[in-house]
């Protein structure tokens, strides 16, 4: 593509390349991780293997790519986004392969466990971080449609591979895997650029900005050391916090609580498809209107609204309320993580964006690892989620709230 002269707008913006190239991006990685659903009955069969040792398979993958987020988002902010996510693609090829050749549960659980979760966490801050400092008018938007790409992954490939195991059995199903991931991913990651001004463009498509920080300015802002020390990302960091325990609950224990009402398996796990529904819906829906009512204000309505849809789980006498629990949910959660991106560029600029991001999402880490935990706990003792998750969206919402009184009072807008 050439650069455009001064004042001139390329007819295709590269920016929405980016977007739909993180969208392919993060449905590979996502589907890839969700797939482990589809592998789940054949590990346990393969390996005589109990459902908690196989279990751990996915938990070590997840724990991973949130822990090791902050390391990709640093190593994409020294190299770029398109050599790091590069590498963690190529990653997860390695370790999908070598997992089709186990002979044992611990080489799965090196190799789709470690492997698989060391590769997305060099994909998914480096990505998300990637497509912000294209856009300013529309970042809501363009985070909530690259974000969609883990919903539409999380619903796609874990379906094909299910009937690749029924055609050809897990190993060769796999090697199917790591090789769309090989093609997919790969070529999604080549395609991922993070500064506008090195094709000659602004954020939005407009002429680089002159003068202070010329047209570098998409990447001008806090270094992670000033950014992690800033109150805006403390209230932030307590904010996600606070909400991944309401975030993460209803992927364990949903289906779980549908069959003790007595509602059929296909139907109680379709529910948490029914939350993936919601969540397409969010990320597209919720960015549209963040960025008309402000990003850090519509977190604060996103969070407040999740914690208040568990009443209708509460309430539900049956499957259609619980139903429109999901989908209620699901559209929540997917606007709530469509908007940390483009809040931390809003608020720490793009100097260490995927950085900054892979810290916060250190936080969901601990609510996906002991959120369901500590629900379970409190059913077991008063036979209801309410009071812990409604407590938690009402605690987040009020620390997210904080955060925009302080940048408020920090440049005189929220």
């Amino acid at each position: 593509m050439q650069t455009p002269g001064a004042g001139a707008k390329p007819r295709i913006f590269y920016g929405w390349v980016v977007v739909w190239a993180a969208f392919v991006g993060l449905a590979t990685i996502f589907g890839t991780s969700y797939a482990f659903a589809a592998f789940f009955r054949s590990f346990a069969d393969e390996f005589a293997a109990q459902r908690a040792d196989v279990s751990l398979v996915f938990g070590l993958s997840g724990l991973l790519y949130f822990t090791l987020g902050v390391a990709g988002g640093a190593l994409s902010d020294r190299f770029g986004p398109r050599i790091t996510t590069s590498a963690g693609m190529a990653i997860i090829v390695a370790a999908l392969l070598w997992a089709s050749f186990a002979s044992s549960l611990s080489i799965v659980y090196l190799a789709f466990g470690a492997g698989v979760g060391v590769g997305i966490a060099l994909v998914y801050t480096p990505t998300m971080g990637a497509v912000q400092p294209w856009f300013v008018r529309h970042r809501g938007l363009a985070s909530g449609i690259s974000s969609a790409g883990i919903g539409a992954g999380t619903l796609v490939i874990p379906l094909l591979v299910t009937a690749w195991i029924d055609a050809w059995g897990w190993r060769v199903a796999m090697r199917g895997l790591a090789g769309a991931v090989a093609v997919l991913g790969i070529a999604s990651a080549l395609c991922l650029e993070k500064n506008p001004a090195g094709r000659g463009l602004g954020p939005d498509g407009d002429p680089p900005l002159q003068g202070v920080g010329g047209g570098h300015s998409a990447l001008a802002g806090m270094t992670l050391r000033e950014a992690v020390r800033s109150s805006s990302f403390g209230w932030l960091y307590l904010s996600t916090v606070l909400a991944a325990p309401v975030m993460f609950t209803p992927f364990a224990h949903l289906s779980a609580h549908a069959r003790d009402m007595s509602i059929a398996e296909g139907l109680a796990v379709g529910l948490v498809g029914l939350i993936g529904i919601g969540s397409l819906v969010g990320r597209f829906a919720i960015g549209w209107l963040a960025d008309r009512i402000g990003r850090l204000r519509a977190l604060v309505l996103m969070i407040a609204l999740m914690g208040a849809s568990y009443l209708l789980w509460w309430l539900a006498p049956g499957y259609a309320l619980l139903a429109g629990f999901a989908v209620c949910f699901g559209l929540c959660y997917g606007g709530i993580v469509s908007l940390l991106p483009p809040i931390c560029m809003d608020l720490f600029g793009g100097r260490s964006l995927s950085a900054v991001i892979g810290v916060l999402y250190s936080g969901a880490a601990f609510g996906n690892l002991l959120g369901p935990v500590i629900a379970g706990a409190v059913f077991d003792r008063t036979g209801s989620y309410l009071p812990v998750m409604v407590g938690c969206a009402l605690c987040a919402a009020a620390a997210t709230w904080a955060a925009t009184r302080v940048t408020a009072a920090a440049d005189g807008s929220v």
